[in-house]
């Protein structure tokens, strides 16, 4: 679990990716997100895949990427396995159950590569309101503080005794009940930190506060830009029209 919930937290890395305006990275994820939908056939994902992959090789986050993929994989195999269900053909559900995986992928490559901080200032640039902004940055900010603290509490309850793998599906739930309710404190304990944090700060005192970084593409990021426009619009229309 430790080795999965390290997938959906940010690091910093020196790579040609990161150092992208984050409105740059947005339209790449979005583009390969746009693509992931439009897959209808098996060579089309893997077209889509390879597009995540190669950019996700260039950022180097692979290895992180495929963790994600990984915890991801339970709920393709489930989608899988309700398409067969109803009735879909055996390769129509793969694909549908790829497509999920892609769709995934294509928006961790975001999130892996741009920090809270880039994001919020993304959502001040679309003109969003700040309190959805703050809400927004503050949960990307705290869910994977809370996974790795959920992490801690279940190796706290093992070692105590506590047995997670034995039993019955319904035993194995009541057994959580001992990490849910340490996990539900320590979450009200940082809210309340966070509240007296945000007074102490004075935020909402000022309406139109001041950013003290700027967003600024450069030419790296216009070429990225203009280049990855260059490659998926005419996948794209070859994915709706030609195949």
């Amino acid at each position: 679990m430790q080795w999965i919930a390290q997938g959906f937290i940010f690091r910093r890395i020196t790579s040609p990716f990161h150092q992208l305006d984050p409105r740059v990275k947005l339209l790449v994820s979005i583009e390969l997100f746009t693509l992931s939908l439009l897959v209808g056939s098996l060579p089309e994902v893997i077209i889509a895949l390879s597009g995540i992959f190669a950019i996700a090789s260039i950022s180097k986050i692979l290895r992180r990427i495929s963790r994600t993929l990984t915890y991801t994989l339970f709920f393709a195999i489930i989608i899988f396995s309700i398409n067969i269900l109803v009735g879909y053909p055996l390769m129509d559900a793969f694909v549908i159950a790829v497509r999920f995986l892609a769709i995934v992928g294509s928006t961790s490559i975001f999130f892996l590569t741009t920090p809270p901080d880039e994001l919020e200032l993304v959502m001040k640039w679309f003109r969003l309101p700040r309190d959805i902004v703050f809400a927004f940055v503050t949960a990307v900010r705290f869910v994977p503080v809370l996974m790795m603290d959920a992490l801690q509490i279940m190796d706290a309850q093992k070692s105590r005794g506590l047995e997670l793998q034995k039993g019955n599906i319904f035993s194995r739930f009541r057994r959580f009940i001992p990490i849910l309710i340490p996990l539900i404190v320590d979450a009200v304990l940082r809210s309340g930190d966070l509240a007296e944090a945000m007074e102490a700060r004075a935020y909402g005192a000022v309406k139109k506060p001041t950013s003290l970084y700027q967003l600024e593409i450069g030419v790296w990021g216009k070429v990225a830009t203009i280049l990855s426009i260059t490659l998926i619009v005419p996948l794209a229309y070859l994915f709706l029209f030609l195949m």
